[in-house]
């Protein structure tokens, strides 16, 4: 069977739902209301420039934390036994299993005025913590949200380090952090990129932890305005809102496209060591 006929359906199924809305997408950004061609939506960018900025810092710093707390656990998991692994990445997946939004609801309860966490701070004769509403109540719900994002890519990656590699480094002399940083982590870098990526990306044009976990007084994300400029204006300005999408896709391609570049040092770097 020829191999193109094999491929038209997922062919099909990228132009129906990915070709077409990002031609969509394009057509309002350069088009006025009454569908004439216009660049006068471009201007508008720089209106919503403090939210773009925002949006990078809470995806970058919420990306740095996935990192810092997935990278010891998915070691920890590549180095046990077969059995305790899949046991381990079952209950890393476990709470992908359920929607995102209930997610985020169940910590809205933990982490609100009077939640589970102050409820067992005023048990324990502390003070109570003001979370909601505050810029690290997002960056936790995008970590609480997308952590499993990062911990996958890492372990899968981790597994293919060979222990033996491990015990040569440190018949050398080198101790556990020199065996660390220059031999795991090196190994571990498509793992980093991937994870990275899989994270940023979703983390700064989320809308949902924003929209749940903020307030008035946090700088709005760009996703939420995006979401409100197509649904929540009356009228939807369709036009702006489409702009401010076809910027937000450009960012993601450059965050790819850098990311990339690492992944190919990575993947030369481990050719010029095998």
């Amino acid at each position: 069977m020829n191999k193109k006929r094999l491929a038209a359906p997922f062919g099909l199924w990228m132009l129906l739902f990915t070709v077409i809305p990002l031609g969509m997408v394009l057509w309002f950004a350069l088009t006025d209301d009454a569908g004439n061609f216009t660049l006068q939506n471009l201007p508008k960018i720089a209106e919503y420039s403090d939210s773009f900025w925002y949006s990078l810092y809470v995806g970058a710093l919420s990306t740095f934390l996935c990192l810092i707390l997935a990278y010891p656990l998915a070691f920890s998991i590549s180095r046990r036994s077969e059995r305790a692994q899949r046991t381990l990445v079952m209950l890393v997946m476990l709470p992908m299993w359920m929607n995102s939004l209930l997610r985020i609801t169940a910590l809205k309860s933990i982490i609100s005025e009077k939640g589970f966490l102050n409820r067992l701070l005023e048990l324990a004769g502390l003070p109570t913590q003001h979370m909601m509403g505050t810029t690290g109540a997002i960056v936790l719900g995008m970590v609480f949200d997308f952590l499993p994002f990062m911990v996958l890519p890492l372990y899968s990656v981790m597994t293919k380090i060979d222990g033996r590699v491990l015990e040569a480094a440190q018949d050398l002399g080198a101790n556990a952090f020199q065996v660390l940083f220059r031999v795991v982590l090196p190994l571990s870098v498509p793992g980093i990129t991937a994870g990275i990526t899989m994270v940023f990306v979703p983390s700064v044009s989320s809308f949902v932890v924003s929209k749940l976990l903020g307030s008035a007084q946090t700088t709005t994300m760009i996703g939420e305005v995006i979401e409100f400029l197509f649904k929540g204006s009356a009228p939807p300005y369709y036009n702006v809102g489409a702009v401010l999408s076809l910027v937000l896709m450009v960012l993601m391609l450059l965050c790819m496209a850098v990311m990339s570049v690492f992944d190919k040092d990575s993947d030369e770097m481990e050719g010029m060591m095998a």
